[in-house]
This record gives structure tokens, C-alpha cells and sequence, in this order.
């Protein structure tokens, strides 16, 4: 059994259910604010699913590269290894205000130190990608089938006073998500998102501090779920405001799944403006051809599960086709996954947002002008790494390829 926290309070109880399903029942007098999500308000009944876990409890589960490394790690000791099983590892350290513990433990996170600096600046090649993994696996509940992992940087408290802000000394979690790849795999994984992140950055849209590695081995980003005080933010991926399993995050449509979906759950005197970096976000993907926008990658952030809920900052963007040259839309945009028009588009800004013709040819040529300054960046990138030309030049062709179809059409 699994007992489930939420802003560092006990909140309810998690346990296998039937076959191969869970239930969850709030502890007795659990306040409303103590939700685990806006998705499942607190009741007397407890909330069960016949499958796996309520999306909720799956959001952070590691996929991938990090969930094959735990599976051998504790495998043998659990005797299985399913979703329950691997929250019960990586449950005390999470992205969002959620934590998990034994059902008779205390919550303690303890992540261990871990200096940022020398991850970007020290050239270990494959060996830092096994390193992080061997020290961080357990404590990284964050999802992605790419490795990424949390860690306690050493100079955050001091780094954060420089700039007015304090961190608590006593504060125990992690700060920092660092992003990983293997050379064999995914070539310059960690520079093809830094410069994604940069484009966004330049449309304006949020996004979390982020620096890459001196070699292009690691992405480094600031934690966007974390305050000053050492709490969290609530933060909800669009698979669970769907009430989709991770399985299913490609289902659906950006116009209900995503749009509609933002508009039922947003609650804030910005919806319009998030509305906007909505449209922003997902013009964009199309732009960078960006075929991995799933429900995964969109979400929401808010303070007070009875309050105001924001369009959560960017993450997890990546010009995918580089990899997988006939890659697609990740789900549907007008009936299809192709990727569309600057006409689709602004039909799609125009019914989903209400926003004005000449608004949405703004966020397109927006759009535009930060890929073409990106661009620059790339070049000159290219120059003093040349291990990133192949890959920097087929980002390159492959954004003059959206713009042309899907922002200049």
C-alpha cells in the first residue's frame, strides 16, 4: 500500500485492486485543497480504475531508457515490476506537488547534492550519462522515454539569493531536471532541443531557465513546479485532464483534446492570453516539425487545486523529423496528422481562440521572425562545434520547411 501526499500532507491511501488494477481513497477528513488533482476532488468514494493507475498517479512514471534501469535494479527484489511497483521507487521525489511513501512511512525527499556546473562543463562522455543514471534513476520521477533525471545542485540556494530570491536551507529536493541522450540513438538530442527552447523563448512563450553542456551531452533546465518557499506548484499533463492512460497520449485531436480540454480546466483572469501561447505552441510544433506534441507535453500549473490554473511553461520540444524524416503530427489537427497550412492554422486560431484574423498572422509571423533569428544562432553554433553540423543543417532545412508550409502559405 502506498500512501499519497499532497503540499507535504498526508492526503490518501493507494493500493492494488482486482487483477490488474488500483483504487485510492482520500484519508478521512481530507480537506478540498488536499485534492490530488483537479480531476479527482476529494469524496467519500474511493476512486478505482481496472487497469494500471489513475492517471494522476501515472503521470511521472519514468518511460523508456530510466524505467528499463530501474526495472533491472529492483526487479529482483519485488519479484515483479509494474506501475505500482515503480511508483513506489521513484514516488518521493516528483515533478509537481504529489509525493508517495510506504503507507507507514514519513515523507522525506533527500535528494543527494549534485553540482550543475561541472555537468556542463566537464567532458565525461558516455560515462556521465551512467553516472547520473547509477545516482539519480530513484529519485527522478519525471516522465519522458528519453533519459531525464532530478538532482540537488550544490549552488542553487547561493545562485538564487544573487537574485533577490532565497531558497530554504532545510529544503531537501531536487531543483534542477537534466536531460540526457546516447550517441547511437538520438545524435545532438540535448542542442536540437537548447535551440527549440530558444525559438519558443523568442515567441514569448514561458519557458523555464535552460542551459546545454558545454560537450552537448546534457540539457540542464530549472525546475518550473518549484517556489522559493521549497513547495511545488500543481502541474497536470493533458493525458490526465483527458483521463487517458499514458498509452494513450497520441489520441485525440488539438482542437478537443488540447484546446477545448484547456479551456473546461483553465481558471484564471489570463485564459485569454494563455489561450494565445496556447495557439503559439502548438503553430510552433508545426513549425519546428515537432512530431512528438502529445497530451505528455501540454499542461497546466496552478497554486491552489480550488483556484487559478496557468498554461504551464514549454518543455519537451524537439525538431523530431530530423530522426524521423516522415514523422507527422502527433495528433490530429482538421481530421489529419499532416502537418498544415498557414491557412489550416489561422481556421484553427480563429474558431478555437475567437481571436481576430490579423491577431493570429501576428502569432504566425512571430513565429516566423524567432525561427529566422534562432537560425543565426544555429549557424554560428555550427561553427564552433562542427559535431553538430550534420544534424544542425537538417534542423535548419527542416524548420525552412514548416515555415514555408505552415507559417508563410
Amino acid at each position: 500500500m502506498i500512501k499519497v501526499w499532497t503540499d507535504a500532507a498526508e492526503a490518501g491511501l493507494l493500493d492494488r485492486h482486482a487483477e490488474r488494477g488500483s483504487t485510492f481513497a482520500y484519508l478521512p477528513g481530507t480537506a478540498a485543497a488536499r485534492a490530488v488533482s483537479l480531476t479527482m476532488p476529494v469524496r467519500l468514494e474511493s476512486w478505482s480504475v481496472p487497469f494500471g493507475l489513475p492517471p494522476i498517479f501515472e503521470m511521472n512514471l519514468p518511460e523508456g531508457v530510466l524505467r528499463e534501469r530501474l526495472r533491472l535494479a529492483f526487479a529482483k527484489a519485488t519479484g515483479t515490476f509494474d506501475d505500482f511497483d515503480l511508483l513506489s521507487i521513484v514516488g518521493r521525489s516528483q515533478v509537481g506537488r504529489i509525493r508517495y511513501t510506504g503507507d507507514r512511512e514519513q515523507l522525506n525527499e533527500d535528494v543527494p547534492f549534485q553540482s550543475v556546473d561541472e555537468i556542463l562543463e566537464r567532458k565525461r562522455g558516455g560515462g556521465l550519462f551512467r553516472y547520473l543514471l547509477e545516482k539519480f534513476a530513484s529519485f527522478s520521477g519525471i516522465s519522458g522515454v528519453q533519459p531525464k533525471i532530478l538532482l540537488r545542485d550544490e549552488k542553487a540556494f547561493a545562485d538564487m539569493e544573487q537574485t533577490g530570491h532565497r531558497l530554504s536551507q532545510s529544503y531537501k529536493g531536487a531543483t534542477h531536471i537534466v536531460k540526457l541522450w546516447e550517441p547511437g540513438e538520438y545524435p545532438q538530442l540535448a542542442a536540437n532541443e537548447y535551440f527549440c527552447l530558444t525559438v519558443a523563448r523568442k515567441c514569448g512563450l514561458d519557458v523555464p531557465p535552460y542551459r546545454l553542456a558545454e560537450d552537448g551531452m546534457a540539457l540542464v533546465i530549472d525546475r518550473f513546479d518549484l517556489r522559493m518557499d521549497g513547495t511545488y506548484c500543481g502541474f497536470v499533463d493533458f493525458c490526465v485532464l483527458n483521463a487517458r492512460r499514458t498509452d494513450e497520449k497520441y489520441r485525440g485531436s488539438y482542437e478537443t483534446s488540447v484546446m477545448k480540454r484547456f479551456g473546461q480546466f483553465a481558471n484564471s483572469t489570463h485564459v485569454r492570453d494563455d489561450m494565445e501561447k496556447l495557439l503559439t505552441l502548438i503553430a510552433l510544433n508545426c513549425a519546428l516539425h515537432n512530431g512528438d506534441a502529445h497530451l505528455k507535453n501540454f499542461g497546466i500549473v496552478y497554486d491552489d487545486v480550488q483556484g487559478e490554473a496557468r498554461l504551464a511553461p514549454v518543455y519537451d520540444l524537439v525538431t523530431t523529423s530530423v530522426y524521423l524524416p516522415k514523422d507527422s503530427l502527433a495528433l490530429t489537427l482538421n481530421g489529419t496528422t499532416q502537418w498544415p497550412s498557414a491557412k489550416d492554422l489561422r481556421k484553427f486560431g480563429e474558431t478555437r481562440t475567437g481571436a481576430t484574423p490579423a491577431k493570429v498572422r501576428s502569432i504566425l509571423e512571430r513565429i516566423h521572425e524567432a525561427i529566422q533569428d534562432t537560425a543565426r544562432e544555429v549557424r554560428s553554433y555550427i561553427k564552433q562545434h562542427p559535431e553538430f553540423e550534420e544534424l544542425g543543417q537538417r534542423m535548419l532545412q527542416e524548420w525552412e520547411k514548416g515555415s514555408a508550409t505552415s507559417l508563410r502559405s
